[in-house]
């Protein structure tokens, strides 16, 4: 799948992304992050910081954190 969204359940922001995503009819695999930012290696690998949601893009090379910045890409890019 090619695109991939690191969330935190109960995540407000994250479930605008995720909503985003669903209402564009975009395929996406979830991949859970934990509460504890400490615990969040994955997330800092792939992008950088420990903060969710992250949405990465495979097909177009694409990361990128901030829900505001994902959901405009979702809009742009992606529907």
């Amino acid at each position: 799948m090619s695109i991939t969204l690191y969330e935190l359940e109960d995540c407000p922001f994250c479930i605008k992304v995720a909503e985003a995503l669903q209402e564009a009819d975009v395929e996406y695999e979830s991949v859970w992050t934990d509460a504890l930012h400490s615990d969040r290696d994955e997330v800092k690998r792939v992008s950088g910081q420990r903060g969710v949601p992250v949405l990465v893009d495979n097909e177009r090379g694409v990361t990128m954190a901030e829900s505001d910045n994902i959901l405009e890409y979702v809009q742009r890019t992606l529907a």
